[in-house]
């Protein structure tokens, strides 16, 4: 909408006339939008009268967004420019009147239509004389002559030519442009660019151009250049010395492998965008003495300059540089900003006995019973373990293994349905993940079984962490018929999955290609960009590994498999991280704390509290840790040793140093067996919530049927579980179970990973919620969450039975939504 757009000496409004003008306004179109038949209707023109034509032209011009529709704001900014605006900007609103196309310039039709408008109007009012007037095209020949100076029969100021398909530059009309708009075409070159030598802006971006072209360096006073999203594969040297206005310039999503070593020179640069493409050095760029905001986004970075982020000649405010395989700094320093670097590369030179650090997050998937506690296990010990059914991995369990200066943190998450939807609480980016297969089940013939031992957890997988390393492995070898039948089945598996990989990618460009011709294509600017960003990124499936975990000598083949898949993916997992001798010394003293028990058993402590015991044991000022801290509880928590939830405003203060116990407290909701549970209350954990035996009847019945579970049943459930791990801490039990008037940590994290939702029983409907308007972007609603209320749990939703019971049948066409989807949905969608 118009909301964005600033109106011209908007102080000269007088208040009460705005007012009246709103009472009007709202009136006249409750919805707070005119549309082309009401704006019409709102200044008494006769939709079939004369002046229908016109009214359209002013209404296309009101409409300063394009959407089709008038808001208050650019209604009162229109009338405001017409009537009190100066004259530079009258002639630019009279100008968007006339170029009925939006491309920039008015050609002999439009001004004749408009001429034509003109003259049928006068006709119909008392101001008609009937005196002889110039024909039409008279007048049009006349102006013409007045104003169309190069006499190329266009009035131009500025060209938008975006969208056109057009696949090479117009050869003459853009002579004298100063800014031009050639977004979404096909151009795959810009031959005769050159000649335009009066451009300050210049957007390119959406084409398909594959060189930067030697003709730029002719566009001396460019000032800002937009070539993102286009396949450039590289710049060649001696084009950015000629561009010394160049301030803005965008390269994102090319497939830039290095840069010019004379970019430097373009030395007016403050914004520069090299996002998403395959740099691996950034060096060239060390001299932009200007440069304020810098974007390295999803390249191939390992490590940075240090000179670029010197405090002597540094300008840079804003510097992003995450899904870089980052080992100097690590990902996790960049993230904290431009100050964060300059202390790390500080303690850098201070602390020249620098670490390098191997850990790599192990997460271990798979559906349920296909051997993954057995492997983990026994990659573990060195040798087989057998897990009895009874003893299978509820919820996740994490362990530790040290090999060859490797620390390994094993993640073994649960393959039980119920715990599907936690899993990405605790996920994190750049892990490798082995994806167990029972071979033994697996059956070539029935597709459900690759759908349901792998598609789905490859699917998942790409959805929560797509820049992973997936290596499958193969169980239970031992229960096949023969070694023929484990080949077979391995081989069909790895065609299967390469197939599954190269048609989803497909898929995208397919929806990307269909966007793009969509005859709106500007509607689809956020989908285009997230399907830009999923062709990006390349989950890495390693071909699948056949195990016998009974097999001493298979465990130990495994093991050196995995060693040598880290060191051949080193870079894509981000293995490696080069840490000050500092930066140790702090992670060593927060071991410390554990081994002496100063930190609490359950691990959850306040940040502040936690920098204060670190001070103990560490020689350092207070300021130097703060920095140093945040970024090494990052990187904990991406290896998995701890856990920090920053992006969680009630969260971010404090620190989980035992993962552990978060996970145990989960168990106690999210579990297989919750509907015992429930059952299992016993008389004395309900007098403690004030509750009635009755409701807990209540509370499974809604379980069972609805998959709403009360938050006071909750609470119950999460006392008894924190109660049996913490033995008398009033305050930790009422801080991580909540109360009937706070939410507490547990029921924080299940409805901000949308594990559940909050569900406000019985209420009425509410008549303050969102208007829904078809064709505008809708702004989040936030609803107020209830602590005493109840929440939707959709993984506990087995059938459709209430639905039935309701409605007599379950009819696919009771309710139609329809939702742009990207290609994957994710697994519990429809019932959230």
């Amino acid at each position: 909408m118009g909301q964005t757009q600033q109106t011209e000496n908007t102080e000269e409004i007088d208040v009460k006339a705005l007012q009246d003008m709103y009472k009007k306004f709202v009136m006249e179109c409750p919805s707070g939008v005119l549309f082309l038949h009401e704006f019409k209707r709102f200044f008494g023109v006769d939709p079939t009268g004369e002046a229908s034509d016109y009214a359209e032209n002013m209404f296309r011009a009101f409409d300063r967004n394009g959407d089709n529709t008038i808001d208050f704001l650019e209604f009162v900014a229109a009338l405001n420019l017409v009537f009190r605006g100066d004259l530079e900007h009258k002639l630019r609103w009279s100008f968007k009147v006339y170029d009925k196309d939006s491309n920039g310039y008015v050609d002999r039709d439009e001004l004749r239509s408009i001429i034509d408008s003109i003259y049928r109007i006068k006709k119909g009012t008392k101001t008609d004389t009937g005196e002889s007037q110039p024909a039409v095209d008279e007048v049009v020949d006349r102006i013409f002559q007045a104003v169309d100076i190069d006499r190329d029969a266009n009035s131009w100021e500025e060209w938008d030519l975006s969208g056109q398909k057009l696949k090479c530059l117009p050869q003459d009309s853009l002579t004298h442009a100063t800014k031009v708009d050639l977004q979404r075409n096909k151009l795959k070159r810009v031959i005769g660019i050159s000649r335009l030598t009066n451009l300050t802006e210049l957007n390119l971006s959406r084409n398909k151009i594959m060189e930067f072209s030697h003709e730029m360096q002719h566009l001396h006073k460019l000032e800002i250049l937009c070539m993102n999203q286009n396949n450039i594969r590289s710049i060649p040297e001696g084009i950015f010395p000629h561009l010394r206005r160049l301030k803005f310039l965008k390269l994102s999503n090319n497939r830039l492998a290095k840069l010019p070593s004379d970019i430097n020179q373009c030395t007016s640069i403050t914004y520069l965008d090299l996002s998403r493409n395959c740099l691996q050095n950034i060096q060239p760029l060390v001299g932009l003495q200007k440069l304020k905001e810098l974007l390295v986004e999803k390249n191939q970075l390992t490590e940075l300059p240090s000179e670029l982020f010197q405090q002597s000649s540094c300008e840079l405010t804003v510097f992003k540089a995450s899904g870089n395989p980052l080992r100097c700094p690590p990902e996790e320093v960049c993230v904290g900003g431009v100050m964060d670097i300059q202390s790390y590369f500080l303690e850098m030179e201070e602390n020249p006995n620098t670490h390098s650090a191997w850990t790599v997050k192990t997460m271990f998937l798979g559906s349920s019973m296909a051997g993954k506690s057995t492997l983990c296990r026994s990659l573990r010990e060195g040798k087989p373990v057998a897990v009895a059914v009874e003893d299978r991995t509820e919820g996740i369990e994490i362990s530790q293994l040290y090999t060859q200066e490797i620390r390994f943190l094993f993640w073994d998450f649960a393959g039980q349905e119920e715990y599907y939807l936690t899993h990405h609480v605790f996920i994190t980016p750049r892990a490798l993940v082995i994806l167990t297969i029972d071979l033994a089940s697996y059956s070539i013939e029935d597709p459900d079984s690759f759908r349901d031992q792998l598609w789905f957890w490859i699917n998942n997988i790409q959805l929560r962490v797509p820049d992973s390393v997936v290596l499958l492995v193969g169980t239970h070898c031992d229960q096949c018929r023969d070694q023929e039948e484990v080949m077979e089945k391995k081989k069909d598996i790895e065609e299967k999955v390469k197939t599954m990989l190269a048609n989803r990618r497909i898929v995208l460009k397919y929806q990307k290609r269909n966007l793009e011709e969509n005859l709106n294509v500007s509607f689809f600017t956020d989908q285009l960009d997230e399907l830009d960003s999923l062709l990006e990124y390349n989950l890495k499936v390693l071909d699948l590994v056949t195990v016998d975990c009974k097999r001493t000598e298979d465990i130990a083949k495994l093991k050196s498999h995995i060693l040598t898949c880290i060191q051949s993916e080193s870079m894509f997992l981000c293995a490696e991280s080069i840490l000050p001798k500092s930066y140790e010394e702090v992670e060593q003293a927060i071991h410390t704390l554990v081994a002496l028990q100063e930190i609490p058993q359950h691990g959850i402590i306040l940040l502040e509290e936690l920098s204060d015991l670190i001070l103990n044991h560490v020689e350092m000022s207070r300021e130097s840790l703060h920095s140093m801290l945040r970024f090494l509880l990052r990187y904990l928590h991406r290896i998995g040793v701890i856990i920090w939830y920053t992006d969680i405003d009630v969260l971010s203060d404090r620190v989980f140093i035992q993962p552990s116990f978060l996970i145990s407290v989960f168990k106690s909701i999210v579990r297989h067996d919750l509907v015992q549970q429930l059952e299992g209350i016993s008389r004395d954990l309900l007098m403690q919530e004030g509750a009635l035996v009755k409701q807990k009847f209540t509370w499974v019945h809604d379980l069972r049927y609805r998959g709403i579970l009360q938050n006071m049943a909750m609470r119950i459930l999460v006392r008894r579980q924190v109660e049996k791990l913490v033995v008398d801490d009033d305050d930790l039990v009422r801080e991580v179970v909540g109360t009937k008037r706070e939410e507490g940590i547990i029921l924080t994290l299940l409805q901000h990973f949308e594990v559940c939702l909050p569900a406000l029983v019985g209420s009425p409907l509410n008549p303050q919620a969102p208007e829904f308007i078809p064709g505008e972007k809708q702004s989040a609603w936030e609803t107020k969450r209830d602590p005493d209320g109840a929440c939707l749990f959709p993984i506990y939703l087995k059938d459709n039975l209430t639905v039935c019971h309701k409605w007599g049948e379950d009819k696919q066409d009771d309710i139609s939504v329809h939702i742009y989807f990207l290609p994957e949905i994710p697994y519990g969608f429809f019932h959230r």
